[in-house]
């Protein structure tokens, strides 16, 4: 039987290395992104022609939407479902902005943040989560979601990027306990430090000359690349992750020790 999942945040980063390595472990992909700048946000994010290679690359099929749109997450995984049924649904889209204190963040990047990194995980588990248990007993459902090291710790300058994360945690914790005995799962991964754009811009609000910067806040000594993050988040999909629900996993190279 073929396994489907779904991407969101697919163009590039976490994303894109997640539809990297399902595809390499037989999964068929619908990996979707929004592909289109934020006027609310200072840097740009990913493109049609950067979702559009990683389709390339790995077979999947590539979906424009924004996981603010219900609806049109909802026909993306109704794509999925036309495979024969959705068995994963993992959120990787997200934005960062601060690099003020939180009062005096714009209104309308602090409700980006929030919409996106929170709001977005919301609506996938809205649209996907019923599809995952359409798919007959015994199912092996997973949702999951990409949440940050930021979950739980106060990153100075970036309140409503945490606050969200933390959301984003607290989701699947409860998800976790409303699907007991259902066959599917929900998780969390929260990356530390990672090699993306996201980090970039974290630099920048910083005032960091690098990403290499955030390095020493890791115990492994060195920015993590997305492929790690990506490998956690495919077990977890796999059979072999179905024991574990309701968790946060830390891929984060021992953040804060």
């Amino acid at each position: 039987m073929t396994r489907v999942a779904l991407v969101t945040g697919a163009a590039r980063g976490i994303g894109a290395a997640t539809v990297r390595a399902l595809a390499a472990e037989g999964w068929s992909v619908v990996a979707v992104d929004a592909c289109v700048d934020d006027p609310a946000l200072p840097y740009s994010l990913g493109t049609a022609a950067e979702l559009e290679a990683v389709a390339a690359e790995t077979g999947a099929r590539s979906t424009v939407a924004d996981v603010r749109d219900l609806d049109a997450l909802a026909a993306a995984v109704a794509d999925a479902e036309a495979w024969g049924g959705l068995d994963a649904a993992i959120a990787c889209a997200g934005v960062i902005a601060g690099g003020v204190h939180q009062p005096d963040l714009p209104v309308e990047r602090e409700r980006a943040v929030v919409e996106v990194n929170l709001v977005g995980v919301l609506n996938l588990a809205r649209v996907a989560i019923p599809a995952l248990l359409r798919r007959p007993q015994p199912r092996g459902g997973r949702f999951l979601a990409v949440a940050s090291s930021g979950a739980g710790h106060g990153l100075p300058l970036l309140a409503a990027y945490c606050a969200a994360k933390a959301g984003v945690v607290g989701l699947v914790r409860a998800l976790g306990a409303e699907l007991a005995g259902t066959g599917v799962t929900a998780n969390a991964v929260s990356p530390g430090s990672s090699d993306t754009a996201m980090l970039a811009e974290s630099a920048r609000l910083y005032g960091l000359p690098s990403v290499d910067e955030f390095a020493a806040h890791q115990a492994v000594r060195r920015v993590l690349a997305p492929e790690e993050v990506a490998a956690t988040i495919a077990f977890l999909a796999s059979a072999a992750g179905a024991a574990i629900t309701g968790a946060d996993i830390p891929v984060d190279g021992g953040f804060g020790s």
